[in-house]
């Protein structure tokens, strides 16, 4: 099989070239060598190397400033994921569309299921959710991954920013009122192969680690960890104090519980999922290497 992954430079894309399995062709193409959002590159960069299916992990994630780039995000998010799921249909490709749980309001106190509706609170979440929309009304039998609080070992993400900040300071202030699953890259990158082995599905899909916490629960966990792994002095002492939302202000607004419901993933595909923490272990193993 042939896989044409859009957003080589990314967590998730650095993360399916990683993984990718040997009896694979995983064809990495960067924003350069692939602009998604202008169609006729789309559509000679596809004719050229002519994929079984094309994963999108291209994409515009910058959340706060989105609230001030809402075109530039529209063109990368929506625009982007049409392009492709038109020359997919168009070339007879499958497409696996990787989008997030900020299409969500995050008003609801139990887990996201797929069948939710979306209900975006910022530009980003719109810009996402409109790629949804767009992508099922061209390609019906693409599959969409939802995630939620994605990092890698490597790369800027929160664990990246938090070991930084740990470093340095001696009290740390972390949000304690949003509620989701952290997410490691090697999770996803694993399910989006298997999905790619299951030529009959389509529809949405929610991947994320197993288990439930708050930005401060994450931060903690990667404090008391990175420590087995050197990444932290093991004598260091740090406060890390539970803040508001409120008390962090910040341009876009996020979801106040964002949890998502795995169960179609796990039923229909027999997956077994790691919980979050399992997961933190071995990017920070990775990370200390």
């Amino acid at each position: 099989m042939k896989i044409l992954v859009t957003g080589k430079n990314g967590q998730l894309g650095r993360e399916l070239q990683r993984l990718c399995p040997v009896e694979y062709e995983l064809i990495g193409l960067s924003r350069e060598e692939l602009d998604i959002t202008d169609r006729s590159t789309v559509e000679s960069v596809v004719e050229k190397y002519r994929p079984n299916l094309i994963i999108n992990a291209a994409a515009y994630t910058a959340v706060d400033k989105a609230e001030k780039e809402q075109d530039l995000a529209f063109s990368v998010n929506a625009i982007g994921a049409s392009n492709l799921a038109e020359v997919c249909k168009r070339l007879s490709i499958r497409l696996i569309h990787i989008s997030t749980d900020f299409v969500f309001d995050g008003k609801k106190s139990s887990p996201y299921l797929v069948t939710n509706k979306l209900n975006p609170l910022g530009v980003y979440g719109a810009s996402k959710a409109e790629a949804e929309v767009a992508v099922q009304n061209v390609l019906p039998e693409a599959v969409i991954v939802r995630t939620a609080w994605v990092y890698s070992a490597h790369g800027n993400n929160f664990v990246s920013t938090m070991l930084r900040l740990m470093s340095d300071r001696k009290i740390l202030g972390v949000v304690a009122d949003q509620i989701g699953t952290p997410t490691w890259t090697g999770t996803l990158a694993k399910v989006l192969f298997i999905l790619a082995e299951q030529n009959s599905v389509k529809g949405i899909f929610h991947c994320t680690d197993l288990g439930v916490a708050s930005w401060y629960d994450f931060a903690v966990a990667i404090f008391e960890e990175s420590k087995k792994f050197g990444l932290i002095p093991s004598d260091k002492e740090l406060s890390i104090d539970a803040i508001r939302t409120e008390d962090y202000p910040t341009p876009a607004e996020r979801p106040a519980y964002s949890v998502l419901d795995k169960s179609r993933l796990i039923n229909e595909l027999e997956v077994e999922l790691p919980h979050w923490r399992e997961s933190l272990r071995q990017a920070l193993s990775l990370k200390s290497q």
